[in-house]
């Protein structure tokens, strides 16, 4: 009987780009949130060799390129281990949603391999593997609120936090990360070349010259510390929520600092329906949410709301519009782990 698992969601709380590096990759600062929103990742193994990978959705790769088969064939050259592996991906999540779906779905298809086949891996091994196959994938090892770093490989577990209501906006819109990037670096440069073809003549030229991409690093960094080093546990207005009482929440703390994702400067002017789906989502005042933001590259676009209520009654605005929303909640690193796996 083949093992199941839960393939979880995540949002960034904010993403700031830094410059380009040596190797290739951008340097980021961002806050993962993982959601309940999930695939459902199958794996069996039989006698045999060789990876198989089934999903009813046709764009989702069957060979080496899917990140389950990648994960899957480093698997078994770890435990030294011969066998015919069947993955099996229900597809709920888009592709190229910003919602981390085929990293999700490698890390599942790596936990219900150590299961299936009775071998856990080395922590050291597993954390290797998922960052050989992809950036995000390590933040799916540790579940919860997770501050990223690096090209987000590099992970940090932050201190749960309670669930928040939430909405998951999933437009048909497709967003290539590697595309999105090359977007970002030629804006970088179109702004460059401003400053230093003008000397103060607005005030964004001002601002570019003492803010470039290294100093938005920093300050996003400084935004997640003061919010770590305010003892978070109480809301930042300093009156304790009363019993049942979800107006104030520990991550809207966090995103009252003010922090934004930087792809939204790139992927809402190309697709300005995604930014028509923010805007729905704040609503008017007292009704709508409490912070939206593009996931990721997108196309993705969530919103955290203070009651389910009020999630339901943007979700059904967003409805309206044409586009799919979908209610949810964020997950504490409890929650993650604990519903993790399937019943059989």
């Amino acid at each position: 009987m083949a093992t199941a698992v839960r393939s979880f969601a995540k949002i960034n709380l904010g993403l700031a780009i830094g410059p380009l590096r040596e190797d290739g990759f951008h340097e980021l600062r961002t806050v993962y949130q993982t959601l309940a929103l999930h695939d459902i990742v199958k794996v069996e193994i039989g006698r045999g060799t060789g990876i198989e990978i089934r999903c009813k959705n046709p764009r989702v790769p069957a060979d080496e390129t899917n990140t389950c088969y990648r994960v899957a064939d480093r698997f078994m050259k770890a435990i030294g281990q011969r066998g015919k592996l069947v993955v099996t991906i229900e597809k709920n999540l888009p592709l190229q949603g910003g919602l981390g779906a085929a990293s999700s779905n490698a890390v599942a298809a790596l936990f219900a391999l150590e299961r299936e086949s009775a071998r856990t891996l080395d922590p050291d091994d597993r954390l290797r593997i998922c960052e050989e196959v992809g950036s995000d994938l390590p933040l799916f090892l540790v579940g919860g609120t997770i501050y990223g770093e690096g090209r987000g490989e590099q992970v940090l577990p932050l201190e749960d936090v309670p669930s928040i209501d939430c909405v998951v906006v999933t437009p048909e819109i497709g967003v290539a990360t590697p595309q999105a990037f090359a977007d970002w670096d030629a804006l970088a440069e179109r702004e460059t070349m401003e400053v230093t073809g003008s000397r103060g003549s607005s005030s964004r030229t001002a601002t570019l010259t003492v803010a470039p991409q290294s100093a938005k690093i920093v300050s996003f960094s400084r935004a997640v510390y003061a919010w770590l080093s305010s003892g978070y546990k109480t809301p930042a207005s300093g009156v304790p929520a009363r019993g049942g009482d979800r107006a104030e929440t520990q991550l809207l703390d966090l995103v009252r600092t003010g922090i934004e994702n930087d792809f939204e400067r790139v992927v809402f002017p190309q697709h300005p329906e995604l930014r028509d789906v923010k805007r729905v989502l704040y609503g008017q005042a007292g009704d709508g949410a409490r912070y939206a933001s593009l996931s990721g590259s997108g196309s993705a676009v969530y919103g955290l709301f203070d009651s389910k209520q009020k999630a339901e009654a943007a979700a059904e605005r967003v409805q309206s519009m044409g586009h799919a929303a979908h209610v949810t909640t964020t997950l504490t690193r409890n929650q993650y782990w604990e519903t993790m796996l399937v019943s059989r």
